[in-house]
Parts: structure tokens; C-alpha cells; sequence
């Protein structure tokens, strides 16, 4: 007798191995950090050869854009006073930045390599330009605002958690809130240039 019924497709074996690559530096990552964790370690907690995390991923960048998955946690803007969305924005964003090293880290990869900075693309789209789009008074708009928006609050990361600029680490998070919420605020809802 024939049975016409085939069995389940098996995995291949190359998908096996980079689940179980990307689960393993996702737990390096989180336990050790981007800067301490190394190939070698994610490889021997995958239990494979360093050569096949380089062979699928390329470089620690690369394997740390593939892994980080991140969600900003944005705060639903529709209920928030139109004049107050800025400080809101900044006030998260400055939190979100002091609370885990995951997001400093994704922006040294994104700002040295492609799949990296393609990551923050899709954070970017994804998370922010939705939020843009509920403050934004011209919906066409949006896109340009939210980019404004992301130099404004990628910028301030950059020169305080990655570059470490002095006067920007010395700024109290009440005074960068102060400074920059009126920028981002303006970049939302003013009218148009």
C-alpha cells in the first residue's frame, strides 16, 4: 500500500544552526552586553565552531543587528496634550537610553554596519513614524518630521552615551529635557517651513 501522505518537512540543518546562533547571542548580548560579549562565547553556548557564526553572520555587528529585535515602548501619543508630545518623546527617549545598553549598543552597529544601521531603519519605520504620524497636522508630512525628530534624539545619544562629549554627559536629564522637547515639539506640530 502507498501512502500518498508525505511526511513533515524537516528543517534544514543551516536554519537549525542559526537559531540557535541568534538565541545564543541574544543571551550574550543581554547578559554580557554588546562591547563584552565575542564570537568565540555565543559560538560555544551554540555549541558550533566560531567559523560558522562568521560564515552566516559575518562579524559581531552583523550578528547583533541579526539578534537585536527592540521595542522602544513608545508612548501612545493620542491621549497626550498636543503641546506636551515633545517632552513626552524626549522624557521616554531619555529613559529608554539610561535604562539599557541594548539601544547604545544598536546605534554604534547601526552607525558602522549595513545590517545594523538597516535595523534602525526598521525601528525607525516601524515604531517612530506611527507616532510622528498621530502628532503630525499633515499626514505627507510625517515621514520628513519623524526623521527630524530621530536626528535630534539619535544625535543627543550619540554625544552622550557613545562619544561621552563632557558638556552633553554633564546636562541633568531635566535640563535636556528642557532644551531639546521644544525642538522636537516644533519639528511635530508647527506648521510647515
Amino acid at each position: 500500500m502507498n501512502d500518498s501522505a508525505s511526511p513533515a518537512p524537516q528543517p534544514r540543518r543551516s536554519d537549525a544552526t542559526r537559531a540557535a546562533i541568534l538565541e545564543a547571542a541574544r543571551e550574550r548580548f543581554a547578559t554580557d552586553g554588546y562591547e563584552r560579549a565575542t564570537i568565540r562565547a555565543i559560538a560555544k553556548d551554540a555549541r558550533i565552531d566560531p567559523s560558522m557564526v562568521m560564515r552566516y553572520y559575518g562579524n559581531k555587528e552583523g550578528l547583533f543587528a541579526a539578534a537585536v529585535s527592540y521595542d522602544l515602548r513608545l508612548p501612545d501619543l493620542t491621549s497626550a496634550a498636543r503641546g506636551e508630545v515633545g517632552h513626552a518623546l524626549v522624557t521616554h527617549f531619555l529613559a529608554m537610553w539610561e535604562e539599557n545598553e541594548e539601544l547604545t549598543a544598536m546605534l554604534r552597529v547601526g552607525a558602522t554596519n549595513k545590517g545594523g544601521a538597516e535595523r534602525m531603519q526598521e525601528i525607525f519605520r516601524e515604531q517612530l513614524l506611527p507616532v510622528a504620524r498621530q502628532a503630525c497636522p499633515d499626514p505627507e508630512q510625517a515621514p520628513a518630521r519623524a526623521g527630524l525628530v530621530a536626528s535630534q534624539l539619535l544625535g543627543l545619544a550619540l554625544t552622550r552615551y557613545v562619544l561621552r562629549f563632557p558638556p552633553t554627559v554633564a546636562l541633568a536629564r531635566e535640563e535636556i529635557v528642557a532644551w531639546l522637547a521644544p525642538t522636537v515639539q516644533r519639528y511635530l506640530t508647527a506648521p510647515s517651513p
